[in-house]
């Protein structure tokens, strides 16, 4: 049987990066799992790679049908923007393991849904300053920066990430986000040993 291996941190910790690099690494064949969102595309970001970006109306289709398994909603500067998972037939445990990028609230549903002994959390941690450093210069570069939603996050991540919720999600392994290399092939090994 496969596994489902959730990336999950706080915003800016290197989670879309890391996530790209394990996705193409050729000793660990995880095939990818794309959440979808209602949120506004960013620069350089493409549909169905990032996300699947998707109107209220089609969010609603979905849930509709019963294919949403986890849905998270954050009322932002900018509007209400969802972030879900659906079961779309993109995984087929017993022919692949998975990559997904999440948060915790995602990963506990998922688990709930497909398992605890299916789906294994990669919780990466990088120091406060260095993140809020990091979030500044990504949204710098946005031709319409949102520095307002990049706070209301920054803040928002010590609640979502607290000792009490990391616990209460059974997390205890922590990938410290210092050298990009590194951490890599720390998380490939622990991959490849949880498989």
């Amino acid at each position: 049987m496969g596994k489902i291996f959730c990336i999950i941190g706080k915003s800016s910790t290197g989670k879309d990066t890391i996530y790209k690099k394990i996705l193409n690494r050729d000793d660990l064949h995880l095939k990818q799992i794309v959440s979808y969102t209602t949120r506004p595309i960013r620069a350089g970001e493409v549909d169905g790679i990032e996300y699947h970006f998707c109107t209220q109306e089609e969010k609603e289709n979905l849930r509709s049908a019963g294919k949403v398994i986890e849905i998270r909603s954050y009322d932002t500067i900018h509007g209400q923007w969802d972030y879900f998972t659906v079961d779309d037939e993109q995984v087929d445990l017993s022919k692949n393991s998975y990559l997904i990028i999440g948060t915790l609230e995602s990963f506990v549903k998922i688990k709930e849904y497909y398992g605890e002994e299916v789906v294994i959390p990669i919780y990466i941690e990088v120091e406060d300053g260095v993140r809020l450093s990091r979030a500044l210069e990504r949204e710098m570069k946005q031709s319409h920066p949102k520095y307002e939603e990049m706070c209301r996050r920054f803040l928002a991540d010590a609640k979502d990430f607290s000792e009490e919720n990391l616990r209460n999600a059974r997390i205890d392994k922590v990938f410290e986000n210092k050298n990009l290399d590194d951490i890599e092939d720390e998380i490939a090994e622990y991959i490849k040993s949880q498989m």
